[in-house]
């Protein structure tokens, strides 16, 4: 697997990760991770107690990492086309 395809998985699970693999945005990377943990902390804290905005949390969640996925995989792969190109 590519580097363009592991930051991409990377960042799906856990945003920020994927930036750090590809050696990009690493100050803003290490805020995202930080944030990353906390909300998936808090949406496993109402899975119990409030059961319908968990799914709306996951949905939600789901929707930012696949963001975050596409941006990391995009960068990467301009990346390498401008080297070789």
């Amino acid at each position: 697997m590519n580097k363009a395809r592991w930051a991409a998985l990377a960042n799906f699970f856990f945003p920020g990760a994927g930036y750090l693999i590809a050696g990009i945005k690493r100050d803003i990377a290490l805020l995202w991770l930080a944030g990353a943990v906390t909300l998936t902390y808090v949406e496993f804290g109402i899975r119990e107690s409030e059961p319908t905005l968990y799914w709306v949390m996951f949905a939600a969640v789901f929707i930012m990492n696949t963001a975050f996925a596409i941006d990391v995989y995009r960068h990467v792969t301009s990346e390498q086309g401008s080297v070789t190109g």
